[in-house]
């Protein structure tokens, strides 16, 4: 509930002139419902419209792709670009391809990640995008077609100082390969108008490896600074096994923990012993196939239909890294009634809001999306930084910064959560911290007239 009656008018505004939107009417409602103690002490945000202004994208793009599969058929899918915030610097985020994705769900996204972006401490706004494509199935020459033609029409809207989009679920090095070339094609630049590119190309090293990685490292850092603990001899689940999850796997490995179980969209695979990462990759990198594949290797094994079981595996640490709410408020309970003690979201926004007031009510140390999955766009943010200079840093270099701005991360939330009175909600502190950044700016740049 929000107390304050601005807040509760922004809000309601809000969903006036977004209905049906339930995505980006959650992910605005967790927000506003953090800041109520921020809004008190600094009035000089409502006076200046600034939440007002903060909901309402600055642009937001939508558009047709068209492409010609491999029997001949024209195919029509919805492109799409919300460029949410610039306060703080050029638009930032990902493009997903997923059928999924919708006018709502891209403006979740965005919003979120106007966010997250200002807890890297790095110079960028927040946007994303992404089309209602399904790359599954695709051959590579339909993919390519359908990269391109998206590109010709978000060519328009892009820049390396204005937009610079990234790869999402769906988008990965073959898919930035294609927009990247077509962009390169149309505008006769070679700049680092996209992140996520390959390494002879511009691209960074610790990129894939980013997300998950980053992950890790804020769980690390709050288990040792909330818990004097860390990820050594616990047991982890992580759902998913794209490029989050894992490398999430493998970080967590390095740390300590035994990760017993990871999933796809099909169901999951429970590994008692631990997970053999070598394998996943094998399947899920090289040959492309479904983690079902895994228990024809590894016999002590299981495999279960259906992905929502997997949070019923008992576990100390959960790091959900396949998609928005993923987790509801049964499965919560579930893993609170089996021990579990923390969770630290490496998808957008898994958590309903029923799982996160279970998480909060249980003792759960919860590390909330914006904050604990910012590493991948912070290594975006170090990829557009070598292509300023022209310059390619090492792993070490880049992992070690990557580091660095994970506990930053954490430590920024957990001071702002003291500030707000609510000492150790991270939730409440990575909005809170994000969310003056962006306020500081827009109020020192003012009101367009």
């Amino acid at each position: 509930m929000m107390k304050s009656a601005y807040l509760a008018g922004v809000y309601a505004e809000v969903e006036r002139r977004n209905p049906g939107e339930k995505e980006f009417l959650q992910a605005v409602r967790e927000v506003l419902e953090s800041l109520e103690a921020v809004c008190e002490k600094h009035p000089e945000y409502e006076a200046n419209g600034v939440l007002e202004r903060m909901v309402e994208p600055e642009r937001f793009i939508q558009f047709r792709v068209s492409w010609v599969d491999d029997a001949g058929k024209v195919q029509v899918n919805r492109g799409f670009r919300v460029q949410f915030n610039s306060a703080i610097g050029p638009y930032k985020g990902g493009l997903r391809l997923h059928p999924s994705v919708n006018a709502s769900v891209i403006k979740f996204l965005g919003f979120e990640q106007v966010f997250k972006n200002s807890l890297t401490g790095l110079p960028m706004g927040g946007g994303k995008g992404g089309s209602d494509f399904d790359p599954k199935g695709k051959s590579d020459g339909e993919i390519m077609r359908f990269c391109q033609s998206f590109m010709t029409e978000l060519s328009k809207h892009i820049g390396q100082f204005t937009d610079v989009p990234a790869g999402d679920i769906g988008v990965g090095a073959r898919e930035i390969g294609y927009m990247y070339g077509q962009y390169k094609r149309l505008r006769n630049e070679f700049t680092g108008v996209l992140t996520g590119k390959g390494l002879k190309w511009g691209g960074s090293l610790a990129r894939t490896e980013a997300t998950g990685f980053g992950l890790c490292y804020f769980t690390q850092e709050a288990l040792q600074c909330m818990r004097g603990e860390s990820f050594a001899g616990k047991t982890v689940v992580i759902s998913g096994s794209g490029n989050v999850a894992i490398y999430a796997c493998q970080k967590a490995a390095e740390l300590g923990g035994k990760v017993v179980a990871m999933s796809d969209s099909n169901g999951f695979v429970h590994d008692p012993e631990g997970i053999d990462l070598a394998l996943v990759k094998q399947i899920k990198e090289v040959r492309r196939a479904r983690i079902s594949e895994y228990v024809k290797t590894r016999t002590g094994a299981s495999y279960t239909e259906g992905c929502a079981g997997i949070w019923g595996i008992p576990c100390d640490i959960a790091l959900p890294c396949a998609t928005q709410n993923e987790i509801d408020g049964e499965a919560a309970k579930l893993l609170v009634k089996n021990g579990c003690k923390v969770v630290c979201e490496g998808a957008n926004m898994p958590s309903t809001p029923e799982a996160i007031e279970t998480y909060l009510a249980n003792g759960v140390l919860y590390g909330p999306a914006k904050a604990t999955n910012a590493g991948g766009v912070a290594v975006s943010g170090l990829e557009m930084s070598q292509n300023s200079l022209r310059l390619a840093w090492t792993f070490e270099e880049v992992d070690g910064r990557l580091k660095e701005i994970m506990k930053n991360i954490f430590h920024n939330a957990y001071n702002a959560s003291k500030e707000c009175g609510v000492e150790g909600n991270l939730m409440v502190g990575a909005n809170a911290a994000g969310f003056m950044k962006v306020a500081d700016a827009m109020v020192a740049q003012g009101v367009a007239y």
